[in-house]
């Protein structure tokens, strides 16, 4: 963003007569205020009371103490790709932590990465590689922040191999609502660790990451199968989507080195396959490829290639690793929804002919909308392996996680008022098919359309939530650290 104000002016924030607290920070009056409080979604903005930009994890801890003792809500902004401008405070007049400056990388002889709390997940996969030749499960995206995305899941194509980002947490420095700052692993304050991963935004601001490394590999197979017409012929939509579905659970054929994979389907008619395979080219031509394309229509311009590690994150993010620390200006206008299919009751001939003929009927409606069902489960799943009881977290019996996206035209105002209500048919197409299905959510994909309770039900469900409600009336009981979706919110 060009004219980003870097340096700051340090102003006074009083907590109280006797004290008195240095704290960068940015108002309305600022001239920095309109870029840093300008949302990753354009049709969600709001004005914050403050945004504060600490240097360090005392100012965050002051921050927050000077909010609390004003009545005034706080959220974290890592990255600030909350679906929802949740990054922004959900509503106006909240103070934002902005964590631009927490840009730290290092890891140790233990391949343990510690990691800012404002890293964007291009810059930590350059950062931890170019060190020690290690490696994370991460999202493709490589502006997004690790913030919400690691204490919310993090799925990513090598989630499949190594689980998903937030099984890499091995502690966490934490500033809570009271103002104190601890650090938290399994074993130091335990409740609190087992809530942030999986609600950080309800609990507190995480300023530093502890996260354990994996061995690079030194080469993965991307691959990436298109087919011509499938959408405009629901029933062999739905046949190819089985199939896939089949193969995808068929132990014979695919383990954990299938690291993640996609079907992805858009308004141009696109119907693609793709993923990583964390093994060679040889064993996944001869063994996996051709078990995937059997009844499947013959791919167009297929690939199947090695990359380096580093060469197969630019190949999925479409972009370059490396992105700004301050200045990011990456928006779109949308809205999406999210469906969780569980291991246990996966998709049916009745659901997938739903969607795919809801699909085919609104191909030219002139909407800008893609769908993509990512694989999580299916044979050997190392997200499935960890216990849905070691965090706050606790989906751990998904099949596919599915995404449904529609945006403005040219990413930009105004958002065409048909956009949510087509996003939500696709939904529901599928699960007015399948009534059968406890469908869920997940937690990255937020939908700002949903009441409290419903989030709460679809992110965490009843057992989960309870322990996370009374963990929040211990540790936050004036509710500082709030959403419109936060725990403890009615």
């Amino acid at each position: 963003m060009a004219g980003v104000v870097l340096h700051l002016p340090t102003v006074e924030l009083a907590v109280n007569r006797n004290m008195e607290l240095n704290v960068p920070v940015s108002y309305s009056t600022s001239a920095s205020y309109s870029q840093l409080a300008q949302p990753f979604n354009l049709r969600l903005a709001y004005s914050p009371a403050a945004i504060i930009l600490p240097t360090t994890q005392q100012q965050v801890a002051n921050a927050v103490t000077c909010a609390a003792q004003n009545n005034l809500k706080v959220q974290a902004k890592s990255g600030g790709h909350s679906y929802g401008s949740f990054s922004s405070g959900g509503k106006n007049g909240s103070v934002v932590i902005d964590l631009e400056n927490f840009q730290g990388i290092s890891v140790d002889a233990n391949g343990v990465a510690s990691v800012g709390g404002g890293v964007r997940l291009g810059n930590l996969a350059l950062g931890i590689y170019n060190q020690s030749s290690r490696a994370l499960s991460h999202g493709t995206c490589p502006g997004v922040g690790i913030g919400g995305h690691f204490t919310h899941g993090g799925y990513g194509y090598s989630a499949r191999n190594w689980g998903l980002a937030l099984d890499s947490i091995i502690g966490l420095d934490v500033v809570l609502a009271n103002g104190t700052a601890i650090h938290t692993t399994s074993t130091a304050y335990p409740d609190l660790f087992y809530a942030l991963r999986g609600a950080a935004d309800s609990f507190g601001i995480v300023t530093t990451f502890y996260l354990q490394t994996q061995k690079a590999p030194t080469s993965v197979v991307y691959w990436q199968f298109p087919f011509s017409g499938l959408l405009k012929n629901p029933t062999a939509a739905t046949n190819a989507m089985l199939h896939i579905q089949d193969w995808a659970q068929n132990a014979s054929v695919v383990n954990r080195q299938l690291g993640g994979m996609g079907v992805y389907m858009d308004v141009d008619g696109t119907f693609k396959v793709s993923g990583i395979y964390f093994g060679d080219i040889t064993t996944f031509s001869t063994k996996i490829q051709p078990e995937l394309l059997r009844s499947l229509p013959t791919p167009v311009n297929p690939t199947v290639k090695t990359y380096s590690w580093i060469d197969s994150l630019h190949q999925l993010a479409g972009e370059s690793l490396q992105q700004p620390t301050s200045g990011y200006n990456e928006h779109d206008d949308f809205f999406a929804k999210s469906l969780v299919v569980p291991q246990s009751s996966p998709l049916t001939s009745a659901g997938l002919t739903s969607y795919f003929n809801y699909i085919s009927k609104n191909l030219n409606n002139g909407l800008a909308w893609f769908s993509i069902i990512n694989l999580y489960g299916g044979a050997d799943s190392q997200i499935n392996a960890i216990p849905s009881s070691s965090a706050s977290y606790a989906d751990r019996s998904s099949l596919w996680v599915i995404q449904n996206y529609g945006w403005s035209n040219n990413h930009a105002a105004p958002f065409p008022t048909t956009i949510q209500p087509f996003i939500s048919g696709l939904s529901n197409s599928l699960t007015s098919a399948q009534t059968q299905t406890k469908f869920t959510a997940y937690l990255n994909y937020l939908d700002p359309s949903l009441t409290a309770a419903q989030a709460h039900d679809l992110y965490y469900g009843s057992t989960v939530y309870t322990k996370l409600s009374g963990l929040k009336k211990q540790y936050d009981p004036n509710s500082v650290f709030w959403n419109p979706q936060a725990i403890g919110t009615s």
